[in-house]
């Protein structure tokens, strides 16, 4: 009685398993392209804007952590350095995802108006040292609020608690993540889309078009509708998330518990920011941000507070230019 019972184990009843879907993709370690060298021009242009800005670095904030080609990291608060870099260094692009308040191992729980009022500090102190048509992504969760809800969204308290312009709301969805009986299961994260000058930003739309378009020949009045390129991915976008488990572990995984996918990061950076330009993570953890950034040609600041997560990161950065080498070899041989 039981199998007859149990719908999902029906091809009847079960898309995923009449049209041998997979419900879940593990990620690679990092997606193909990101898995490249940098062309010389591109390398050495880089290398001179990198050696300018570690100078202004060294003197205003120390020795970094670690630095590489595109990727310079610092272990330290947020809070403390970011003042020390105000009038000296100007960011092109901040994308990050701070503690969402909800007692992880690398937080310290706040009551809601401090926590508020905490990332009311630091997200102006990253306006201060944006660009004029920089931007700024902010990732954000939920978290409960006393008597009021159990899955508020951070971004509807914290939205408008700096002077930047807030473009969009980016909803970012995910197959896996964790079940629930009483409420919905949550399946989506907040990106907020922050921009210095209404007007006048960094938005570079032809490098994230998505080719897969429904009616790519479709005309109007002869000419055809969609651009060449492809079509707008829209403010919603679906990426596998980072997992766990033994069978389904994304190969990008890392022991941090919190970490965005490096195909998220690879989207804004490439929408937001130009080659040879700065990117900033103030809350770097696994240092996706930094992966992302520099594999494409940016120079990557990051700040993480915790020294365990700044080696992991490393190590992670370090294994990442390993297997670049390794799939550029591969496509030498064909």
């Amino acid at each position: 009685m039981e199998i007859y019972e149990r719908r999902i184990g029906d091809r009847k009843h079960n898309g995923f398993l009449s049209l041998d879907l997979g419900q879940h993709k593990a990620t690679n370690m990092a997606p193909l392209s990101l898995l490249r060298q940098l062309d010389p021009n591109t390398a050495k242009r880089l290398q001179a804007r990198q050696s300018e800005i570690e100078k202004i670095l060294q003197k205003r904030v120390g020795k970094p952590f670690y630095s590489d080609l595109g990727f310079v990291l610092y272990c330290g608060d947020c809070c403390e350095l970011l003042p020390r870099l105000s009038d000296f260094i100007s960011v092109d692009l901040t994308l990050t995802s701070p503690p969402y308040n909800i007692g992880k191992e690398y937080e310290k729980p706040l009551g809601i108006k401090d926590y508020i009022a905490w990332c009311s500090y630091w997200m102006n102190l990253i306006y201060e040292i944006t660009k004029a048509e920089g931007s700024f992504w902010l990732n954000l969760g939920y978290f409960e609020v006393e008597a009021k809800g159990s899955c508020v969204p951070i971004p509807y308290l914290v939205w408008d608690k700096s002077p930047f312009y807030l473009l969009q709301e980016v909803v970012w969805k995910y197959g896996a993540g964790v079940s629930t009986k009483r409420r919905l299961t949550p399946r989506n994260e907040k990106w907020l889309f922050y921009v210095k000058n209404s007007t006048s930003y960094t938005f570079n739309l032809d490098a994230i078009r998505d080719p897969n378009v429904k009616y790519p020949n479709q005309k109007k009045n002869g000419k055809y509708r969609c651009n060449p390129l492809g079509k707008n991915p829209s403010d919603v976008w679906e990426f596998p998330k980072v997992t766990t488990g033994a069978q389904r572990s994304s190969k990008e995984r890392t022991g941090h518990p919190a970490q965005f996918p490096l195909r998220v990061v690879e989207r804004i950076v490439k929408v937001s920011s130009n080659s040879g330009e700065i990117v900033l993570d103030p809350f770097a953890g696994s240092c996706s941000a930094g992966i992302g950034a520099a594999g494409l040609g940016r120079l990557f600041i990051g700040i993480e507070v915790s020294e365990e997560y700044c080696r992991l990161a490393v190590e992670r950065y370090e294994k990442y230019r390993k297997e670049v080498d390794i799939t550029t070899r591969q496509r030498k041989l064909f």
